[in-house]
């Protein structure tokens, strides 16, 4: 019988989260195993727990958690480039052996980066998600027919670094976690003025991540276009709604010019009129998925030098206790909304009984 850990469940469609054991997985050819140190909780678990998304889990019990720094434990078959202790990051999926409320876990290693020795285990734990939901946003190819993204060339591509320089990006949301990686995208991508919304509270975080403007997220929307407009009269050929409420949905596709994109986290709530003229993208934030594997491989490949230089920064991160058993109390505090500007994170190994 294999190895036992602790593990998460969720043991039935919209069913109450329960601690239990499960067997430790082997990894198979192009496969890792990993100890999960540090797992990061997503507004997308408590809305998979709330209201059960087929889309996203096929089968019960389930085990969610795509957040995910460790170490490696064992290399699969196949596998070069890792060994051993190696310190990384995986963006976890909606199987019971590949997702991160657990102690160990199974990644696919073209899709698992190594992180720097200045970055923690808790801060890696802020990346996955948010980074390939900023990064599949900006730069997958455009895609009518499978998810995608607006096409931009990436900073980490030939002739990306700086590419846009003297155009605006709008970022709503941008001390979300996936706000402040488009910030910081944005940055790499040579984007100017970056204007995002966010409390005032939030302001020198949005600032060091390289946004020029703030613009009060309490600001009502019809005063929204001025403020806008008094940043810039440039064009707004690229935004990014990591809100995405149909409120925040209408003031930016307002705001896009003719022939722009605009890039939302939530399905599209609003009416809109020829793709042709605004092009809406409905932004998937996984990295493997065969429509935006490419750019999920280029951005895995250089996320270790974007780390180790700086050039991309972690969420900052709040540490829960009692490993798994503080994910419900978590989550209950992302969906009432008490969680700004910081990641919060569990230590699955320090899971008690």
């Amino acid at each position: 019988m294999a190895e036992q850990q602790k593990a998460l469940f969720l043991p039935e469609k919209q069913g109450a989260f329960a601690l239990g054991d499960k067997p430790i997985p082997f990894p198979g050819p192009g496969e890792l195993l990993l100890k999960v140190e540090a797992v990061g909780l997503n507004p997308l678990d408590w809305k998979l727990q709330k209201w059960g998304v087929p889309a996203f889990i096929h089968e019960y019990p389930a085990v969610l958690g795509e957040d995910i720094a460790g170490t490696v434990e064992s290399v699969g078959e196949g596998v070069s480039g890792f060994a051993k202790g190696d310190r990384v990051i995986y963006q976890g999926t909606f199987t019971p052996d590949k997702a991160g409320f657990q102690q160990y876990t199974l990644a696919v290693a073209q899709f698992t980066a190594k992180i720097p020795s200045n970055i923690s285990l808790d801060e890696g734990a802020t990346l996955p998600t948010a980074v390939a939901t900023a990064a599949m946003g900006l730069y997958a190819p455009i895609n009518d027919t499978a998810p995608g993204g607006a096409g931009l060339t990436a900073p980490w591509e030939a002739g990306g670094r700086g590419k846009y320089a003297g155009k605006p990006i709008l970022v709503l949301g941008g001390s979300s976690s996936v706000g402040q990686m488009v910030i910081q995208f944005a940055k790499l991508s040579g984007f100017s003025p970056i204007i995002t919304t966010a409390s005032q509270t939030n302001q020198t975080l949005v600032n060091s991540l390289g946004a020029t403007h703030l613009i009060d997220r309490a600001l009502p929307a019809e005063s929204f276009h001025a403020a806008v407009s008094s940043i810039t009269t440039a064009p707004l050929e690229i935004i990014y709604n990591t809100i995405s409420t149909p409120e925040t949905q209408q003031v930016a596709y307002d705001l896009l010019a003719p022939g722009g994109a605009v890039v939302f986290t939530l399905p599209l709530a609003i009416k809109v009129g020829a793709q042709g003229k605004k092009r809406v993208i409905n932004v998937f934030g996984a990295v493997a998925i065969p429509s935006q594997q490419k750019t999920g491989a280029g951005l895995y490949a250089a996320l270790e030098g974007l780390l180790a230089n700086g050039e991309l920064k972690p969420n900052p991160v709040r540490v829960l206790p009692g490993g798994l058993n503080g994910v419900v109390d978590g989550l209950r505090e992302m969906e009432e909304g008490r969680v700004s500007g910081y990641k919060l994170i569990v230590h699955p190994q320090e899971t008690g009984a």
